[in-house]
């Protein structure tokens, strides 16, 4: 049922913190209603745009991973 959990990658977790700081530490360098970007301000159409682009880094630090650790079958669930 349980397995041994491994520690994840120096570069899983920097990929993992590229949202975190893209969302939460940009604000300051684009904080102003122009230029407007598909009828919204620069700064909305900036964190809106993090929506989708979140899973799509979280998908290449789950990659990274699973090159790193090729078959292991504690991060896959296996068998109990």
């Amino acid at each position: 049922m349980g397995g041994a959990l491994r520690r994840p990658s120096l570069f899983a977790i920097l990929l993992g913190l590229v949202p975190f700081a893209g969302i939460c530490f940009s604000v300051s360098l684009w904080d102003r209603v122009y230029p407007v970007v598909f009828g919204l301000p620069f700064n909305f159409f900036w964190l809106v745009l993090w929506i989708p682009l979140t899973p799509l880094v979280m998908w290449a630090a789950y990659a990274v991973e699973e090159r790193c650790h090729p078959g292991d079958e504690t991060r896959k669930g296996g068998p109990d």
